[in-house]
């Protein structure tokens, strides 16, 4: 037998009140603001992999105003290997707006906050609930398996079956300790309803999951169908003159946007097509050069194979025509986004 909505949330609360994670970085000196950028970096990244980027971050951009004026490559700089680099440039025009529009007040309701750059819904819920203790409904990945299980969703995850998800958290959500309840969901699906091997035998819903009943709880909830990722090979260009190496910075949006990383050709390394980009691109007679070991790049939509090869170049070499660039310094490293695989590539060079 199912429980009620009552019964629900307080099963979740009791839960929540013995095992439940309470000392978080973002839970302690609680604004507004650190709940905002604790909801940002949470999406799609597990909290131990955020936490060392949260704690740099708020050093180096303690308030809304500090983030606002600055550079978007400091911004970037800070988010570099956290991945999804689109949430850092919302999070920087999201501040900017907040200080022109709002005087600098971070807004509390719901339409307002997902006018903000990378605010959608369940994110401006999360925020109202924590920040502005308010009751507000939330259904991030975590949450949306918690109620498919115990709901025994064996649809396919469309925007039809999100639609009733959303109606049934908002039912769930209690009026009272609004805020615990939305960190507790969270953390229910995060510690124990994860999404391989869940740990049934220590939840609190075990007894009413119809998942659970139905020995399906590995098994949902089911995504819509869709077809396997694809791949994409790629090869980096390492022009190097002694100890700089030269980077470009990427358009301002798609894959790393506005990180910095090295000219690339698409496909595996191919001597004509290196030594004629480098002619056309550089003026530069790539007479030899040396590979590095190849890898892979994963993203949420494709694999990227990358294969990096390293050109002596002398400096300064003629640069592209278009774009900014800069020889970055081995030795002295500049304060600039790169993306994790340019860092592991220039990591590895003798």
């Amino acid at each position: 037998m199912s429980l009620t909505s009552a019964q629900f949330s307080q099963a979740i609360l009791r839960w929540f009140d013995k095992h439940g994670r309470k000392h978080l970085p973002w839970q302690k000196n609680k604004t507004p603001y650190r709940v905002w950028i604790s909801e940002i970096m949470l999406q799609q990244t597990q909290v131990a992999a955020v936490i060392p980027y949260f704690e740099r971050f708020m050093q180096r951009f303690p308030d809304l105003l500090s983030l606002a004026n600055a550079d978007q490559d400091a911004v970037l700089h800070q988010w570099a290997g956290l991945g999804y680099y689109s949430r850092a440039r919302n999070l920087h025009r999201a501040a900017q707006i907040v200080m022109q529009d709002f005087n600098g007040k971070f807004p509390d309701n719901l339409d307002d906050l997902q006018e903000l750059p990378g605010i959608g819904r369940s994110t401006a819920g999360a925020i109202l609930s924590i920040a502005f203790q308010q009751r507000a409904t939330i259904l991030d990945g975590n949450v949306k398996r918690v109620l498919a299980r115990y709901l025994g969703v064996t649809d396919p995850i469309d925007k039809k079956v999100e639609n009733k998800l959303w109606d049934i958290a908002s039912e769930f959500t209690p009026k009272k300790r609004s805020a615990d309840y939305t960190q507790a969901i969270m953390d229910l699906g995060a510690t124990l309803c994860t999404r391989s091997k869940p740990e049934c035998s220590r939840c609190p819903l075990q007894t009413t999951c119809h998942a659970h009943a139905e020995g399906l709880a590995e098994l949902l909830p089911i995504k819509k169908s869709g077809r396997g990722i694809p791949t994409r090979t790629v090869t980096f260009l390492v022009l190097r003159a002694d100890n700089k190496i030269f980077l470009q910075k990427r358009p301002p949006h798609g894959i790393w946007g506005g990180l910095w990383s090295l000219p690339e050709i698409s496909g595996e390394p191919d001597k004509k097509q290196i030594r004629a980009f480098c002619r056309t691109h550089f003026q530069l007679n790539a007479a030899s050069f040396a590979a590095l070991p190849a890898f892979r790049h994963t993203f949420s939509h494709y694999h990227l194979n990358i294969h990096p090869i390293v050109i002596q170049a002398s400096l300064p070499a003629k640069v592209m025509e278009y774009g900014e660039q800069i020889w970055y310094n081995l030795n002295h490293p500049e304060p600039v986004g790169l993306p994790k695989p340019v860092q592991t590539i220039l990591r590895k060079l003798p």
